[in-house]
């Protein structure tokens, strides 16, 4: 979910701290593609007539008090139900934050990731917050694997910054410490993410008989579950959900991350291109909760305090 390039990212733009920084307990909860969640959505307990912020949304989203959210709700620690089913993370939290600014509340409902700004063109979702890189391809509407233009594009609002890792099962790297070793390995990804991507344009690398056999799944969980079931030989991930599944799985005794993280690159809310006030009254409030603390107090909760930023910008992915 991150962004299509290979450039090393050093360990000080690394998202997260090591994964042993990272203080979120909890189980991985295998979450089904399609279910809404609403029941489970983050609020806020403002309302439209008191929130700071509430003018600068459009008058539809106001008057509904709702914004309704895709998001692939199987990416912990940024979206991922906990132990009672409750709809949790860096995500909903913060979009809980951004709520009291704007007066409404964030309705998260469960989508494949490779859906999700579908769902924002047929009107199923107002936004798409789910770990999803901004950049120039998504922005144009462009097809990674074939630079044709498919649609629209969206704009983004930028909020955090990761980069893509690979991960072994624990003490089996299989010799892989690069996205070069995976020449001749079987890795596992979630589909229409840049772990893909960069699989897909390392594989274009390989010598012949050499390429890297890439199984795309819908979620990230179904590709740690075919790593640990000894399927493939490695996956790939965001940094934080590759070292929250370090941290937790099999308590800690599953994976292990192997070379560092590629491209760091900003995160962002995806937005329809037609949508500008929409756009501008959550920059306005993800700013808000930026100067006013909430937003460092979250980052801090999940372990996530290195991807921070300064400012939200509008597509600031390259």
């Amino acid at each position: 979910m991150t962004a299509s390039s290979t450039r090393r990212a050093t360990a000080a733009h690394h998202r997260l701290a090591a994964v042993g920084a990272i203080a979120v307990a909890g189980t991985l909860i295998l979450t089904g593609c399609g279910d809404q969640t609403k029941k489970d959505n983050s609020s806020s307990s403002a309302s439209t007539s008191t929130a700071p912020l509430a003018s600068k949304l459009p008058a539809s989203i106001r008057d509904k008090g709702v914004v309704r959210v895709g998001s692939d709700i199987a990416y912990a620690p940024v979206e991922f139900k906990d132990s009672s089913g409750k709809v949790v993370g860096i995500d909903p939290d913060l979009a809980a934050a951004m709520g009291k600014q704007l007066g409404v509340k964030f309705e998260f409902q469960n989508g494949t990731f490779d859906a999700l700004l579908t769902g924002i063109r047929s009107d199923r979702y107002d936004i798409a917050m789910s770990a999803m890189t901004d950049n120039k391809n998504r922005q144009e509407g462009v097809d990674p694997d074939t630079g044709k233009k498919v649609g629209e594009g969206v704009d983004f609002v930028d909020y955090l910054t990761a980069g893509v890792s690979i991960y072994t099962r624990k003490g089996d790297t299989k010799g892989i410490a690069s996205w070069s070793d995976l020449c001749g390995k079987k890795l596992a990804v979630e589909r229409g993410t840049v772990s893909e991507d960069l699989a897909k344009s390392e594989a274009k690398k390989c010598p012949s008989g050499k390429k890297i056999t890439i199984e795309a799944f819908d979620d990230d969980q179904q590709s740690q579950t075919r790593l640990r079931s000894g399927g493939a030989d490695a996956a790939s991930s965001d940094f934080p959900v590759a070292a929250y599944a370090v941290k937790t799985s099999g308590g800690g005794k599953d994976f292990q991350i192997v070379g560092d993280q590629v491209e760091a690159a900003p995160y962002g809310i995806a937005v329809s291109k037609e949508n500008t006030q929409l756009r501008d009254a959550l920059q306005a409030a993800m700013n808000a909760i930026i100067k006013n603390g909430e937003y460092q107090k979250i980052l801090d909760k999940w372990g996530a305090e290195d991807g921070a930023v300064k400012e939200s910008v509008i597509n600031g992915g390259k």
